[in-house]
């Protein structure tokens, strides 16, 4: 039995035309611009910085003054009027306390979303994001106790024929 290889050409590379305007675009465009752009959630000003923290369904746009009295407001109000509860006023301002910087930068917050547990916890992630563009040393400090890791579990969509996202109608026999 004779087997016969195939000889199988490679076909050449597919040619598109491209109109002249284009082929200037393009030349015209410097390097930089047509780079990737890594999308970072930050913004510095002269005298303070901005973090963005997310949680479920809340935002929470961190600003924090680098000097300061200690002054916590959210949404302008005062960090203990708008979480009325100890928990979600102490997991607020965890990044604050662990660092020891509660005296010496005030913090303005515009949170939306969510619920208010839901709400601290941005609140949370977004000073701890703001503070690590204060100084990166701290990343050492914040990153064991977890507060810049995006807690990204939201509540599953209720699907056709359930009652919720899992649970089923109960079952009768007859």
């Amino acid at each position: 039995m004779v087997t016969s290889a195939k000889k199988t050409a490679a076909k050449p590379p597919v040619r598109r035309r491209v109109s002249k305007s284009a082929v200037k675009k393009v030349a015209a465009t410097p390097v930089a611009a047509t780079a990737p752009v890594q999308k970072i959630h930050r913004s510095i000003g002269k005298d303070f910085v901005v973090g963005v923290g997310r949680r479920k369904t809340a935002i929470a746009r961190v600003r924090l003054a680098t000097k300061g009295s200690g002054q916590i407001t959210i949404n302008d109000q005062d960090l203990a009027k708008y979480f009325s509860l100890p928990d979600y006023i102490n997991s607020a301002k965890e990044p604050l306390t662990l660092l020891g910087l509660e005296k010496s930068v005030d913090v303005r917050v515009k949170v939306s979303g969510g619920g208010k547990a839901g709400q601290a916890i941005a609140v949370r992630h977004g000073l701890a994001r703001a503070l690590l563009l204060l100084d990166e040393n701290y990343r050492k400090q914040l990153r064991p106790a977890g507060f810049l890791t995006r807690d990204s579990r939201v509540k599953e969509r209720k699907k056709p024929g359930l009652k919720k996202a899992r649970r089923a109608p109960q079952f009768s026999k007859r």
